[in-house]
């Protein structure tokens, strides 16, 4: 625990509500348990008292230590966070219950400067080079790729392949597959193999991939492969005009595309731009504000970071549950980031409230319309799972941090 955000907080249960307690509790196994020789609820109780005794001690124990606990927290009006700690804990018959609880309390934000704070940024600007870069990839992205008349392959060609691994593989390769002749991501060995073949020509050979290839069941291995020729094509690009841009959408002519494509560069250069700037705010106010951070808040922190990383492994097909982790190492490798990222939510917050900035209503609902559209669930069912999970308030904070980031950058002193 921060040494600065710990409590302690000596608690005395009086001995008549540990009597009315026993007595509940005593009742209750009476009714529930089945002795030899007597119908259900008609044992002694003393017999209850002497065959159940440490059960009973211990659900006495559950049903008054937290309810004592929080009614001295909220008579002394303590923000506690996390669990507390028991120790010391005296539960004698004949006496009150007397327990010490050390506990971790929210830390107090005392708020420095924060309105005008200098910051590293300039609006974007979109060239010419930009747009055209752009208008180029739509152009890839809407290639064609007819076959061409049977003829020797020549570097530049696209060419379908028939490629099947002989040996050196675990995991066979049996599949057709696009080659790009020439190209700087194609192998050596089969831009050496496939110039001056002809379709249906069949070659063996081996490929012999780099350490740090994509595909981990390839990298560092040699295979040898039968590749088979099947067509050869010819990526034919459209051209750069007015129907382009009315294939591509509402857009009547090519110069309303360059306009919409000028407006989508300048928005993704804004948004990185902003992102850094902000990013560089907020660690100008943790550095500029210290105070301690309960080390639950820092072990959730931790948790989060670390959910987030297996969540984006499992997307590229990684199964978390493969995983062996070290929590003991994860906490000493991920603590100075999650300290950071704590305090800056702890100082976001503390700004917000200050300066009255919140999620609205309609924010909130436009993020549950589309989560439910990424989803492909109804806003209801959505909504309902959301509101479940605690999702509603954690999109709330979200949208209520990053509308707070916005209002100190608008404040900031921008610097190219």
């Amino acid at each position: 625990m921060s040494a600065d955000c710990k409590r302690s907080l000596e608690i005395e249960i009086p001995l008549e509500e540990v009597e009315r307690a026993k007595e509940r509790v005593t009742n209750s196994i009476k009714q529930r348990v089945r002795l030899p020789g007597f119908r259900p609820g008609k044992a002694p109780v003393t017999m209850i008292q002497s065959r159940f005794e440490s059960e009973i001690r211990n659900e006495v124990l559950e049903l008054l230590l937290p309810q004592a606990f929080r009614d001295r927290v909220q008579k002394e009006e303590i923000k506690v966070v996390g669990t507390p700690d028991v120790s010391d804990l005296h539960f004698e018959a004949g006496q009150p219950i007397r327990f010490k609880a050390d506990f971790e309390v929210a830390p107090e934000v005392e708020l420095g400067t924060y309105h005008g704070l200098p910051v590293k940024y300039e609006e974007p600007t979109v060239t010419d080079e930009d747009i055209d870069k752009r208008l180029e990839s739509m152009r890839e992205n809407k290639a064609e790729y007819p076959n061409q008349d049977p003829r020797p392959i020549e570097s530049g060609d696209y060419v379908l392949v028939h490629l099947k691994s002989l040996s050196g593989l675990a995991e066979p390769i049996d599949q057709d597959v696009q080659v790009q002749v020439g190209a700087e991501d194609t192998l050596p060995e089969f831009n050496e193999h496939l110039v001056g073949a002809s379709p249906e020509e069949t070659k063996e050979f081996d490929v012999t991939y780099p350490e740090n290839y994509a595909q981990e069941r390839l990298s560092g291995k040699t295979v040898r492969f039968q590749l088979t020729p099947k067509f050869i094509r010819k990526k034919e690009l459209p051209a750069l005009d007015d129907e382009f841009a009315r294939d591509l959408g509402d857009y009547q002519s090519l110069s309303e595309l360059k306009d919409a494509v000028r407006k989508s560069i300048f928005h993704e250069k804004q948004y990185v731009a902003q992102q850094a700037a902000k990013e560089e705010l907020v660690d100008q106010l943790v550095a500029s504000h210290e105070f301690p951070v309960p080390e639950a808040y820092v072990d959730r922190q931790i948790e989060n970071q670390v959910r987030m990383q297996l969540s984006n492994l499992a997307g590229r097909g990684v199964d978390p549950n493969s995983i062996k982790l070290d929590w003991n190492k994860l906490k000493e490798t991920q603590r100075d980031k999650a300290l950071r990222n704590v305090r800056a939510a702890l100082l976001l917050e503390k700004i917000a409230e200050k300066e009255g900035i919140g999620a609205t209503k309609d924010e909130v609902d436009r993020e549950v319309q589309r989560i439910a559209r990424q989803e492909r669930e109804t806003v209801p069912v959505t909504r309902a799972r959301l509101e479940k999970e605690g999702g509603l308030s954690r999109i709330a904070g979200a949208i209520q941090s990053e509308k707070t980031l916005q209002f100190l950058l608008e404040q900031a002193q921008k610097q190219a």
